[in-house]
């Protein structure tokens, strides 16, 4: 008898397969205020997307063929938020986990009233692998990272080699991973793993380290940082193969 095999996590689940997949978060969620459920409720008919909907259509999803920038992890969007309206002639996709920052972020993308930008409630690997066309990205945008700090946590950092392989397959070519971190040690981290990358080019041509690009907002968390004497990072790498 031979073993079935399943083309997805969620037919092995079906299944009752279990199947050990490495997650790109630690879920901690926090309490839906009022206003974030109603925006929810209103906005993601229009703004979401859905893993189990599988490949996306750039083009025509955003009916157009503008920059793709995907940004994982945007915390309660403001920042994202900003770019897209920035930047009205890209689109952005936003991927996050936790539902107290979609609900604000549907409800900050309602208020700034732009239609370039949708959003994930999912882990960004799965929708890395199953959503994303290959060679689709101009962007892909990692800001503030759940940093592991304890060197027994280390290896649940996002970006590792496996995880940057996924992104250069998605990544048109020259285009460019951006992160940013406030640990030194993590940053460190990321340059290392980038340079044993052969597919991806550092942007810096002064060290390791770009400037904060005017596309990336400030945001109240590194003005706080800034007044307290806290570094922050940005790391810019492009596809050259």
């Amino acid at each position: 008898m031979t073993e079935q095999k399943h083309t997805s996590v969620e037919e092995a689940k079906a299944d009752g397969k279990y199947i050990r997949t490495i997650k790109s978060f630690v879920k901690r969620e926090g309490r839906l205020t009022k206003g974030q459920q109603a925006s929810l409720d209103a906005h993601w008919p229009t703004m979401g997307l859905e893993h189990k909907n599988g490949l996306i259509n750039p083009a025509e999803l955003f009916n157009n063929d503008g920059k793709l920038i995907l940004e994982i992890g945007f915390g309660m969007g403001a920042s994202l938020v900003e770019m897209a309206k920035n930047a009205p002639e890209s689109n952005f996709i936003g991927i996050e986990v936790h539902t107290p920052g979609v609900g604000a972020c549907l409800s900050s993308a309602s208020e700034a009233e732009i239609n370039n930008i949708k959003l994930y409630e999912h882990d960004a690997i799965e929708i890395l692998g199953d959503c994303i066309p290959n060679e689709s990205l101009d962007t892909v945008q990692l800001f503030f990272p759940d940093p592991w700090h304890k060197t027994r946590h280390h290896k649940r950092r996002i970006v590792q080699p496996a995880f940057v392989e996924s992104l250069r397959t998605k990544l048109k070519m020259g285009g460019v991973f951006h992160m940013a971190t406030d640990w030194e040690n993590y940053a460190e981290h990321m340059i290392e793993v980038m340079n044993a990358a052969e597919s991806f080019e550092n942007v810096a041509t002064n060290g390791d380290f770009v400037e904060r690009p005017e596309h990336r907002p400030l945001t109240k968390f590194e003005q706080r940082g800034h007044r307290l004497g806290h570094g922050v990072w940005d790391i810019m790498f492009k596809r050259i193969k």
